[in-house]
């Protein structure tokens, strides 16, 4: 592979196992992966990004992250961003599974709420609301029929 081709964060380290010349003379403008303060953390408004948050006293942790791989695998990046996976504790928040669908420049859209629904999304359902709102008219193959 031609040294173009390397990934910055996979560079091999040179022979006596410190960090290749280009990482050590790093401005601390520069991205350096071997310097944590020069690292930048991903942007908490990127967007299009979902948020699933579930109580996890009712241990709902399972469903949520089998959620999010199935929305990841209908609407890979750069379609949807990010999804969160918000677990909950507290009284007021017993029971809940909300879906939220963040667009840039719009408010959140809640496309699911256990409580209102009556139960947990059947995928289909939820897939076609979240399709609704970033890709209307986007075929979701079986999903649709």
């Amino acid at each position: 592979m031609a040294e173009a081709e390397i990934c910055v964060d996979c560079k091999p380290e040179n022979a006596i196992g410190g960090p290749t010349p280009e990482a050590t003379s790093a401005t601390p403008q520069q991205h350096d992966p071997l310097d944590p303060s020069t690292f930048v953390p991903p942007s908490s408004s990127i967007t299009p990004s979902i948020t699933i948050e579930f109580c996890d006293r009712c241990r709902w942790l399972h469903r949520a992250t089998w959620t999010s791989t199935e929305l990841f695998l209908t609407f890979p990046t750069p379609i949807i961003k990010a999804i969160n996976i918000m677990p909950l504790n507290a009284e007021d928040t017993a029971g809940r599974f909300r879906v939220w669908l963040y667009r840039d420049g719009k408010d959140p859209v809640m496309v699911w709420d256990r409580k209102f629904e009556g139960g947990f999304p059947e995928l289909k359902v939820l897939k076609q609301r979240i399709r609704d709102h970033i890709q209307p008219g986007k075929s979701l193959g079986h999903s649709d029929k």
